[in-house]
């Protein structure tokens, strides 16, 4: 009894003794002799208490790790916000301005009023600082750059599986662009109108802003003198700027993507005539009130060479002076000018793969509700492809690569629009060049004449002139009329901006923004291809207005098919 006793307390004073792994094997070994009576029981229960410990240290790893992620995150954000608020502040300070060539030198009170006058008229506008563009810096992160691998490994295969049915189709490997040599056909006739209206911009609306500020401070008839050479520049834009270069177009029947090119460079020169006049005359207006001063007028007049900068600064908000990188590289230019013609490629390959094989045969189909979904579910994928590529190859590549020749430093031409939970915030980032034009130009003016009443008319008249001029770029370069875009605009887009708004958050509002923004790309996509084969399919001999205006997909399969409506 007393040696059962003895043993059962060697036993349990052996127990609290926490053995190592290498320990645990050699008593292991010496349990298979049978020369320790407890050694079995040590052998479990000092495995047991080693996985606790292990489990142990892996937990606390595991909250060292979250807890660094946490510190990291909060330490980024302050740092983000500190920067943020020192950028603000040192663009706030505005340079003296520098004067014009061959003007007389300036005294200091002459100096400090001008200052005032310039930042009275940019001071409370746009602020350019220098930033990178978010793509730039999100492709340094290696998971968003496999995202971006993943887009090229699809372009591949759209590559091989076109010379694949080519060559099973024809027997041989066919390297055919035929749709690329169509789309921009006319293309010398195109350059030659662009020079024409590129030299008109850079001469008239300088000209006379020139002659305006030269004369007002001097001129009796200030307001006659304002209202004959306001009157002289709204002509240019809508006859000349406006009128000729689309009749260029229309007359000579460009196809769409010569079109594009016409169109779209006169809304940007447009727009860029508006904001020069509508920034520089404000300083010349406020110079001429006081009537006390003895300032000269041509230092508030910019330079010619300031003038022509803007012309082809990937910017629609004119400063005299923009923050510039002290240094080109080349090799970023290439790279973007490179990507800008894949991402052409790329769209020529999903029209031939993915658009042109369902909607050649829309002569054959009748319109009705069913072939009307399945067209705009089947047009989903390749309308959000050519979403991205059009917001890729554009709003990055060639601004970017425009602002790196000119050395222009603020490259904030997008944010992060697909992080978007609301519309009205997917408005505000997804083209940030349009939007800062918009807000400035008609929105805040609107309010400044309204006395910052009538904020939702304001808004209303936002989205109605968006619609119209996208609409109108849509016609003249399809070649018809189809109001799609418009309505999406001015229905849905309107009632998704009220309820869909900044207040909405969380990540199941972003995906019904996605699904939205999908859906409507369907639908685009959908409409205007079967609209522009019907237009192709069921031409009008002798088309009156009415005829004109009313979609040719609709009845298209009344001429072409008769047989299936008997």
């Amino acid at each position: 009894m007393e040696s059962g006793d003895d043993s059962v307390l060697r036993c349990r004073s052996a127990l609290p003794k926490m053995p190592t792994i290498s320990n645990l094997d050699g008593m292991g070994g010496e349990g298979s002799n049978g020369e320790n009576p407890c050694n079995g029981e040590i052998h479990s229960n000092g495995k047991m208490e080693v996985e606790r410990l292990i489990s142990k240290k892996l937990q606390l790893k595991r909250k060292a790790e979250h807890l660094k992620f946490d510190l990291m995150r909060q330490f980024d954000s302050q740092v983000l916000e500190f920067m943020d608020s020192l950028i603000e502040e040192s663009a706030s300070l505005e340079p003296a301005p520098v004067p014009a060539v061959f003007s007389p030198p300036l005294s200091d009170k002459e100096r400090s009023k001008l200052r005032h006058l310039q930042g009275s008229s940019q001071g409370q506008g746009k602020q350019f600082v220098f930033r990178r563009s978010l793509l730039d810096e999100l492709f340094e992160v290696n998971h968003i750059r496999t995202i971006y691998h993943m887009f090229i490994a699809l372009l591949i295969l759209f590559i091989l599986s076109t010379l694949v049915v080519d060559f099973i189709d024809e027997g041989r490997l066919v390297l055919d662009f035929d749709l690329l040599v169509y789309v921009f056909g006319q293309f010398p006739l195109v350059v030659i109108t662009w020079i024409c209206m590129f030299l008109s911009v850079l001469v008239v609306p300088y000209s006379l802003f020139h002659t305006w500020a030269s004369h007002y401070h001097e001129s009796r008839h200030g307001t006659l003198w304002s209202l004959l050479l306001g009157a002289l520049f709204l002509l240019y834009q809508g006859l000349g700027l406006g009128f000729l270069p689309t009749f260029v177009v229309v007359k000579n029947s460009f196809p769409p993507a010569s079109c594009f090119i016409i169109i779209l460079e006169q809304v940007r020169l447009m727009m860029k005539a508006h904001s020069y006049i509508r920034e520089n005359v404000p300083k010349v207006l406020a110079l001429a009130k006081d009537k006390s001063s003895s300032s000269p007028v041509s230092p508030l007049i910019p330079q010619l060479s300031h003038y022509i900068y803007f012309l082809f600064a990937p910017t629609l908000i004119y400063r005299d002076k923009y923050p510039r990188n002290p240094i080109i590289r080349w090799s970023y230019v290439a790279s973007k000018l490179l990507q800008v013609l894949g991402c052409l490629f790329y769209a020529y390959y999903v029209f031939v793969r993915l658009c042109i094989p369902q909607f050649r045969s829309i002569s054959q189909q009748l319109f009705d509700l069913r072939a009307m979904v399945l067209c705009v579910f089947n047009s989903i994928l390749p309308g959000v492809l050519v979403l991205f590529l059009a917001f890729f190859a554009f709003l990055h590549c060639w601004l970017n690569a425009f602002a790196e020749m000119l050395r222009f430093a603020d490259r904030m031409f997008y944010k992060d629009w697909w992080n978007s939970t609301s519309f009205a915030n997917y408005y505000r980032t997804w083209n940030v060049v349009v939007h800062d034009w918009l807000y400035y130009y008609v929105y805040c003016d609107f309010l400044w004449m309204s006395k910052k009443r009538f904020r939702a008319a304001g808004m209303l008249l936002v989205f109605t002139m968006s619609a119209v001029v996208h609409e109108y770029i849509l016609a003249i370069c399809f070649g018809f009329f189809y109001p799609v875009l418009f309505c999406l605009f001015m229905c849905f887009g309107m009632m998704f901006n009220f309820i869909l708004h900044d207040r909405r958050k969380g990540p199941i509002w972003n995906v019904i923004m996605w699904t939205a923004l999908f859906l409507g790309q369907g639908v685009i996509i959908c409409l205007y291809s079967q609209e522009w084969y019907a237009q192709r399919y069921c031409p009008l001999q002798e088309p009156s207005f009415l005829e004109l205006l009313k979609p040719r997909s609709w009845s298209c399969h009344l001429q072409t098919n008769p047989a299936v409506d008997s």
